[in-house]
């Protein structure tokens, strides 16, 4: 047996077994792309899709990190392991993060039954790392009850999180937006549960008015999202706010946590193998594949038959 076997097999016993720092060492090799980790994650997935995955998304300023850290201290008093995974932009210039949600979770540090990771986006869009559902996976096999994935949030597109988490929150602020935002396609769709945060404002009953007239245009399956008024830093509504994302949780998974693993785990590979092709591509330098892109430019083919010449040459052989 190799030595990254043996690794892999002892690293995967001690995480399985609940030690944190494992699991705090498993997610950077996985985060980091290492082959350890990929081996790693090989490994721990006949352990998977345990976990309830709740999306935590919302413009900046919304409170998300503060209501995170309320549905926390409700969480644990309903006895459960809460796992946060918060996502930071990347600066575009240093790829840099400050990795500073867990600040302000501060309180939860000394609770065992708390785990707390911060990961840099590194330029992903979608309000997420790419590396976040192995990440999801490495906590669920850990055992972990919830996980909690704070996104990047920065707006309308960033909806990424809907494809991951079991149960979407979207958090909104008063005075953020007029009534033509709340009407918007986007990060507001998503939404499972919608929360009206810093409902003490005097723009907040407004907010929540605009919120449910959004719903009334939808579709009619879509139209009984709760609406929750909180206010984080007091901790008020945030057992409505629990109770909301209990209730969404009931009535979405009829289907099985097998058929939600298989849901995931679809988007992972959907995931790796468009990243597997993009760094192909980039790199390749073959006369054939110029043919093909060339051909596009000068409108000789279009970008459809383009993708499916390129994916031919480059896995003909396996096919």
């Amino acid at each position: 047996m190799s030595k990254v076997s043996d690794y892999v097999d002892n690293l995967l016993s001690r995480l399985r077994n609940g030690e944190v720092a494992s699991l705090a060492r498993a997610i950077s090799l996985v985060d980091s792309h290492a082959d350890v980790g990929n081996a790693l994650h090989h490994a721990v997935r006949p352990f998977t899709g345990q976990a309830e995955v709740i999306g935590i998304t919302g413009p900046p300023g919304a409170g998300k990190s503060t209501l995170i850290n309320a549905l926390i201290t409700e969480l644990r008093g309903q006895d459960k392991r809460v796992a946060v995974v918060a996502v930071d932009p990347s600066s575009p210039i240093s790829g840099g993060s400050v990795l500073g949600d867990r600040t302000r979770m501060g309180e939860h540090t000394d609770d065992p039954g708390v785990f707390i990771r911060s990961l840099s986006a590194r330029g992903h869009l979608g309000g997420l790392s790419a590396s976040v559902l192995r990440v999801v996976d490495l906590i669920d096999a850990a055992g972990w009850d919830v996980v909690i994935l704070e996104t990047v949030g920065a707006g309308q597109s960033e909806t990424e999180v809907a494809e991951v988490a079991d149960i979407n929150v979207v958090i909104n602020a008063p005075g953020l937006g007029d009534d033509v935002q709340a009407i918007k396609a986007g990060i507001l769709e998503i939404a499972d549960v919608l929360v009206v945060n810093k409902a003490d404002s005097p723009l907040a009953q407004r907010t929540e008015r605009q919120l449910k007239a959004m719903l009334q245009l939808r579709r009619e399956e879509s139209q009984q999202v709760p609406v929750v008024s909180t206010i984080a830093t007091a901790g008020s509504g945030i057992e409505e706010l629990v109770s909301a994302i209990g209730s969404q949780s009931q009535s979405k998974f009829n289907a099985s946590k097998s058929e939600r693993l298989l849901d995931r785990t679809r988007r992972l590979l959907a995931q790796q193998a468009a990243e597997q092709l993009k760094c192909w591509l980039q790199g390749d330098t073959s006369p054939e594949s110029a043919s093909i892109i060339t051909a596009v430019i000068e409108g000789n083919c279009d970008n459809e038959k383009a993708i499916t010449d390129l994916i031919r040459i480059r896995y003909g052989a396996i096919l």
